[in-house]
Protein backbone atom coordinates (compact mmCIF):
# COMPACT_ATOMS: atom_id res chain seq x y z
CA UNK A 1 0.00 0.00 0.00
CA UNK A 2 1.59 3.70 -0.64
CA UNK A 3 1.55 6.12 2.17
CA UNK A 4 -2.02 7.82 3.59
CA UNK A 5 -0.10 11.44 2.93
CA UNK A 6 0.60 11.37 -1.14
CA UNK A 7 -0.83 14.82 -2.52
CA UNK A 8 -3.76 15.15 -4.08
CA UNK A 9 -1.34 16.71 -7.46
CA UNK A 10 0.36 13.23 -7.57
CA UNK A 11 -2.99 11.12 -7.27
CA UNK A 12 -4.34 13.10 -9.96
CA UNK A 13 -1.26 12.34 -11.99
CA UNK A 14 -1.84 8.88 -11.12
CA UNK A 15 -5.91 8.61 -12.07
CA UNK A 16 -4.46 9.44 -15.47
CA UNK A 17 -1.79 7.02 -16.37
CA UNK A 18 -2.88 4.36 -18.98
CA UNK A 19 0.90 2.74 -19.47
CA UNK A 20 3.45 1.95 -16.69
CA UNK A 21 7.22 1.98 -17.45
CA UNK A 22 9.59 0.33 -15.34
CA UNK A 23 13.67 0.28 -15.78
CA UNK A 24 15.11 -2.94 -14.16
CA UNK A 25 18.41 -2.89 -12.65
CA UNK A 26 17.68 -0.97 -9.49
CA UNK A 27 14.18 -0.79 -9.53
CA UNK A 28 12.88 -4.33 -10.12
CA UNK A 29 15.79 -5.31 -8.59
CA UNK A 30 18.00 -3.71 -5.95
CA UNK A 31 20.71 -3.02 -8.69
CA UNK A 32 23.39 -5.20 -8.06
CA UNK A 33 24.73 -7.32 -10.44
CA UNK A 34 25.16 -10.87 -9.23
CA UNK A 35 27.51 -13.71 -11.60
CA UNK A 36 28.25 -17.18 -10.76
CA UNK A 37 31.14 -19.04 -10.70
CA UNK A 38 30.45 -20.13 -14.24
CA UNK A 39 29.90 -16.18 -15.84
CA UNK A 40 26.04 -16.87 -15.35
CA UNK A 41 24.23 -13.47 -14.19
CA UNK A 42 21.55 -14.05 -11.40
CA UNK A 43 19.07 -11.40 -10.48
CA UNK A 44 15.99 -11.71 -7.55
CA UNK A 45 12.84 -10.25 -8.36
CA UNK A 46 10.27 -9.30 -5.16
CA UNK A 47 6.98 -10.90 -5.77
CA UNK A 48 5.49 -8.78 -4.17
CA UNK A 49 6.60 -6.31 -7.36
CA UNK A 50 5.48 -9.71 -9.67
CA UNK A 51 1.70 -9.30 -8.18
CA UNK A 52 1.58 -6.26 -8.45
CA UNK A 53 2.48 -6.05 -12.59
CA UNK A 54 0.26 -8.65 -12.81
CA UNK A 55 -2.81 -6.15 -11.34
CA UNK A 56 -1.96 -3.55 -13.17
CA UNK A 57 -2.54 -5.68 -16.14
CA UNK A 58 -5.80 -7.17 -14.97
CA UNK A 59 -7.03 -3.40 -14.46
CA UNK A 60 -6.51 -2.36 -17.98
CA UNK A 61 -2.93 -0.50 -17.22
CA UNK A 62 -0.60 -1.42 -20.16
CA UNK A 63 2.32 -2.29 -18.32
CA UNK A 64 6.21 -1.81 -20.24
CA UNK A 65 9.69 -2.39 -19.37
CA UNK A 66 12.68 -0.25 -20.83
CA UNK A 67 16.21 -1.37 -19.81
CA UNK A 68 19.81 -0.55 -21.25
CA UNK A 69 20.88 -4.09 -21.02
CA UNK A 70 19.97 -7.70 -22.15
CA UNK A 71 18.81 -10.55 -19.99
CA UNK A 72 17.53 -14.18 -19.97
CA UNK A 73 16.39 -14.00 -16.66
CA UNK A 74 14.63 -10.33 -17.16
CA UNK A 75 12.86 -11.92 -20.52
CA UNK A 76 11.86 -15.25 -18.04
CA UNK A 77 10.45 -13.03 -15.61
CA UNK A 78 8.30 -11.01 -17.59
CA UNK A 79 7.04 -14.21 -19.33
CA UNK A 80 5.78 -15.73 -15.96
CA UNK A 81 3.72 -12.04 -15.66
CA UNK A 82 2.27 -11.72 -18.80
CA UNK A 83 4.22 -8.50 -19.66
CA UNK A 84 4.78 -8.49 -23.23
CA UNK A 85 6.05 -5.03 -23.91
CA UNK A 86 9.33 -5.91 -22.94
CA UNK A 87 12.59 -3.67 -24.44
CA UNK A 88 15.67 -4.70 -23.84
CA UNK A 89 19.39 -3.14 -25.34
CA UNK A 90 17.90 -0.08 -25.14
CA UNK A 91 20.73 2.80 -25.10
CA UNK A 92 18.16 5.77 -25.64
CA UNK A 93 15.33 4.87 -23.95
CA UNK A 94 13.59 8.11 -25.41
CA UNK A 95 13.30 6.42 -28.89
CA UNK A 96 12.12 3.26 -27.19
CA UNK A 97 9.53 5.40 -25.52
CA UNK A 98 8.09 7.47 -28.56
CA UNK A 99 7.91 4.34 -30.51
CA UNK A 100 5.60 2.32 -27.77
CA UNK A 101 3.97 5.82 -27.42
CA UNK A 102 2.94 5.78 -31.18
CA UNK A 103 1.85 1.76 -31.47
CA UNK A 104 -0.28 2.20 -28.25
CA UNK A 105 -1.65 5.70 -29.46
CA UNK A 106 -0.92 7.12 -25.79
CA UNK A 107 -0.10 10.58 -25.33
CA UNK A 108 3.53 11.31 -22.69
CA UNK A 109 0.62 12.81 -19.61
CA UNK A 110 -0.59 8.96 -20.13
CA UNK A 111 2.33 7.77 -18.94
CA UNK A 112 4.06 6.95 -15.74
CA UNK A 113 8.12 5.79 -15.37
CA UNK A 114 9.53 4.85 -12.70
CA UNK A 115 13.28 4.68 -12.54
CA UNK A 116 16.58 5.02 -10.29
CA UNK A 117 19.51 6.51 -12.33
CA UNK A 118 20.59 8.45 -15.10
CA UNK A 119 19.66 6.53 -18.09
CA UNK A 120 16.30 6.53 -17.23
CA UNK A 121 15.93 10.81 -17.24
CA UNK A 122 14.94 11.01 -20.83
CA UNK A 123 11.53 9.43 -20.64
CA UNK A 124 11.26 10.57 -16.89
CA UNK A 125 11.30 14.04 -17.90
CA UNK A 126 8.47 13.34 -20.67
CA UNK A 127 5.74 11.19 -18.28
CA UNK A 128 3.16 12.55 -16.60
CA UNK A 129 4.08 11.07 -13.40
CA UNK A 130 7.67 10.30 -12.87
CA UNK A 131 8.62 8.24 -10.18
CA UNK A 132 12.18 7.21 -8.32
CA UNK A 133 12.91 4.56 -6.16
CA UNK A 134 13.81 5.51 -2.75
CA UNK A 135 17.64 4.84 -3.75
CA UNK A 136 17.84 6.40 -6.95
CA UNK A 137 20.40 8.60 -7.71
CA UNK A 138 20.10 12.25 -6.02
CA UNK A 139 19.50 13.67 -9.54
CA UNK A 140 16.68 11.22 -10.48
CA UNK A 141 15.24 12.39 -6.99
CA UNK A 142 14.87 15.98 -7.61
CA UNK A 143 13.52 15.32 -11.17
CA UNK A 144 10.86 12.88 -9.77
CA UNK A 145 7.15 13.94 -9.45
CA UNK A 146 7.03 11.15 -6.87
CA UNK A 147 9.43 8.77 -4.38
CA UNK A 148 8.69 5.44 -3.32
CA UNK A 149 9.54 4.73 0.52
CA UNK A 150 10.86 1.39 -0.13
CA UNK A 151 14.01 0.60 -2.10
CA UNK A 152 14.43 -0.99 -6.03
CA UNK A 153 14.18 -4.68 -5.43
CA UNK A 154 12.27 -4.19 -2.32
CA UNK A 155 8.61 -3.51 -3.27
CA UNK A 156 8.88 -0.43 -4.75
CA UNK A 157 7.58 -1.35 -7.96
CA UNK A 158 4.36 -2.95 -5.92
CA UNK A 159 3.81 0.70 -4.03
CA UNK A 160 3.82 2.29 -7.69
CA UNK A 161 1.30 -0.06 -9.18
CA UNK A 162 -0.82 0.37 -5.49
CA UNK A 163 -0.70 4.05 -5.99
CA UNK A 164 -1.92 3.80 -9.92
CA UNK A 165 -4.72 1.50 -9.13
CA UNK A 166 -5.97 3.30 -5.52
CA UNK A 167 -5.68 6.47 -7.38
CA UNK A 168 -8.25 5.37 -10.59
CA UNK A 169 -10.43 3.59 -7.52
CA UNK A 170 -9.68 0.34 -8.63
CA UNK A 171 -8.07 -1.28 -5.70
CA UNK A 172 -10.91 -1.63 -3.05
CA UNK A 173 -13.44 -3.68 -5.43
CA UNK A 174 -10.26 -6.14 -6.30
CA UNK A 175 -9.64 -6.54 -3.19
CA UNK A 176 -13.77 -7.39 -2.03
CA UNK A 177 -13.42 -10.11 -4.63
CA UNK A 178 -10.34 -11.78 -3.35
CA UNK A 179 -11.70 -11.81 0.01
CA UNK A 180 -15.18 -12.85 -0.98
CA UNK A 181 -17.86 -13.39 1.22
CA UNK A 182 -17.24 -15.18 4.48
Amino acid sequence: MPPTDIPAEIRERAGRIRLALFDVDGVLTDGRLWYAEDGHELKAFHVHDGLGLKRLRANGIEVAIITARISHLVAQRMAELGVVHLYQGQSDKRICFDQLLHALQLEAGQCAYTGDDLPDLCVMNEVGLAIAVANAHPTVIRHAHWRTQKEGGSGAVREVCDLLLESQGKSESELAAHLGSR
